[in-house]
């Protein structure tokens, strides 16, 4: 049985073998599974509800159906089965057929946003059309533990206790008396010693050994095999919560940041995401919503470096209501000129339609929201922002005006090539 399903965003999958060519297929077990799943899922109201994340639905002739929405990422059944969810991007001409490009570009996109554990990360040798995204988070992994095996494992002093035939450190009297009365030549002493056995590497052994249990790679397998090596006097983390209570990060342990933050996912089974499911399967996700607007931001502060701009992300100090102070305001970039004017640019993770009798599919409460930024920051500049889609590509531009002087604009970013696109973006707003 194949063991990995590799979707795209709001794809749909079916249980039904006759429509195979039509839907992603999942064998009726697993594809209950996966229903169990779902409902067993539990969300913080931060995010989206889970049902808004893989919607269960019914087709007639073809049965149950389960679409992918707003969420990305893996989740990893307990029958070993993986059902991959990959973000939905337009290559212009090029359909990325393996889906390698598309992989390349998420994970450019994920490691903007603030608590994604990645610094050093290189994938320009990795074959990303044979690699699930487990496989390339696994890497990720390899890859910081290989920059801190470079820099040097951390030692500290740790306290020991032992029956020697010598004496060093402090005598522990009590336990000396029991157990060397007929031992005049020994001693039972408390000493602490300089070792590299220490939680934080404790932890990344445990972390490494986890990993080579479960990689389906050659590539990781072998890289496990080596960085194990360095860790041949450190004993691996048995009590993961306790060993993880013990660890500081401060100026001496900063190459074991990302690391901790890693080991915490894979020793744990944590998401990213405040999700957690049952026990019938694990799951890394990703808020797209929250991807794309990281990754926007990221770039644009780049493409307006040379200016003397601020640009402020998730910018707070504005409410709706100010009597009694309510309902805050938050825009995703406010960006505020040498003169004092302001942009608003407010990202949205949704794929318009060329229909103008339903305004594109724009939402009509993200419209009521513009409006409020224009009033509350007063101005008449703001800005949708949407990934641009094959039927939206090369669309007139597409704007909304008040007859009391908002206009909101709607701009398509080209995810593929985001640098060559927020540049025409620059040239819009100067």
């Amino acid at each position: 049985m194949k063991k990995l399903l590799e979707v795209r965003e709001f794809d749909k999958i079916s249980c039904n073998p006759d429509f195979k060519t039509e839907y992603a297929y999942l064998p009726e077990p697993v594809f209950r599974d996966l229903e169990e799943f779902i409902h067993a899922f539990a969300g913080d109201e931060e995010y989206a509800d889970a049902l808004e994340f893989l919607k269960i639905g019914f087709r007639r002739n073809v049965g149950d159906i389960i679409s992918a929405n707003n969420y990305v990422g893996l989740i990893q059944m307990q029958n070993g089965y993986q059902i991959q969810v990959l973000p939905k991007i337009d290559f212009g001409s090029d359909p990325d057929i393996k889906n390698e490009e598309t992989k390349r570009v998420f994970l450019r996109m994920l490691r903007t946003m603030k608590d994604f554990p990645s610094k050093v990360f290189n994938d320009a040798n990795l074959k990303m059309d044979r690699m699930t995204l487990y496989e390339i988070f696994i890497n990720m992994y390899l890859q910081e533990v290989r920059n801190l095996v470079k820099h040097g494992i951390k030692s500290s002093y740790i306290s020991r206790e032992d029956n020697l035939g010598f004496y060093k450190g402090k005598l522990v009297v009590n336990e000396h008396l029991k157990r060397n009365a007929a031992h005049g030549e020994r001693f039972y002493v408390q000493y602490d010693e300089y070792l590299v056995d220490r939680a934080e590497n404790r932890l990344v052994k445990a972390t490494l050994l986890k990993l080579q249990s479960i990689t389906s790679s050659a590539e990781n397998h072998k890289e496990i095999r080596q960085l194990l090596t360095a860790f041949e006097m450190v004993r691996p983390s048995i009590n993961h919560q306790k060993n993880f209570s013990r660890v500081v990060i401060d100026r001496n342990t900063k190459d074991y940041d990302m690391l901790m933050r890693w080991s915490r996912v894979f020793l744990l089974n944590k998401s990213f995401t405040t999700f957690s499911g049952g026990t019938n399967a694990r799951a890394l996700l990703f808020p797209m919503e929250k991807v794309f607007e990281s990754y926007v931001a990221k770039q644009l502060k780049k493409t307006f470096a040379d200016l003397d701009w601020d640009i402020s992300c998730q910018d707070k100090g504005y409410y709706l209501f100010d009597s009694p102070r309510q309902f805050a305001l938050r825009p995703d970039i406010v960006i505020t000129r040498e003169d004092g004017s302001k942009i608003i640019l407010d990202t949205k993770w949704k794929i318009l339609v060329d229909k103008p009798r339903i305004n594109y599919g724009i939402a009509q409460a993200d419209m009521y929201q513009m409006y409020a930024y224009a009033k509350k920051y007063d101005t008449s500049e703001i800005w949708l922002l949407y990934p641009v889609n094959p039927e939206m590509r090369d669309h007139q531009d597409i704007t909304f005006d008040s007859d009391d002087g908002v206009h909101v604009r709607v701009f398509f970013v080209d995810v593929a090539n985001i640098e060559e696109s927020l540049s025409d973006l620059r040239v819009r707003l100067l």
